[in-house]
């Protein structure tokens, strides 16, 4: 089970949308799920694609807590992310299913997960650093 820890979420949404392209019959990401029609007299309906984007904004907050770690796990986290998003911009350039305005904003919300796993990490990390040398512990014996 402590692998699937270190699978970014946004590796298993890439899964789950290649799994509608590729059994999907045509437009599988513009199939309505429902509608409904609002107060103000407005019809507002959910596709399949904007349920990918609100799944994909739920992942990029998981993803973000899991980058405050700092452990050995973590770097292997961010390397796994950054494949990720290279798969997603290969597909989005190479697959016709990919290409779609979804894919792309999912496209960039891997990129952001990737960004902000680096910056949150070595921020945290050089927090640490400065607490451990502010820490009042005497500094080591010069060596002879």
């Amino acid at each position: 089970m402590k692998i699937l820890k270190r699978i970014p979420m946004f590796g298993f949404l890439l899964i789950i949308i290649n799994l509608f392209i590729l059994f999907g019959k045509g437009e599988v990401m513009n199939n309505l799920l429902f509608k409904f029609k609002l107060l103000s007299g407005a019809i507002w309906f959910m596709t399949v694609g904007d349920l990918f984007v609100i799944i994909g904004l739920v992942f990029l907050f998981i993803e973000v807590l899991k980058s405050t770690r700092t452990s050995q796990a973590a770097i292997v986290d961010h390397i796994l992310s950054t494949l990720v998003l290279i798969i997603f911009l290969i597909e989005f350039i190479a697959v016709k299913g990919a290409g779609t305005s979804t894919f792309f904003i999912l496209a960039l919300m891997s990129l952001f997960d990737v960004i902000a796993g680096f910056t949150v990490t070595i921020t945290t990390a050089r927090r640490d650093v400065t607490m451990d040398r502010d820490s009042g512990f005497p500094p080591p014996a010069p060596r002879n």
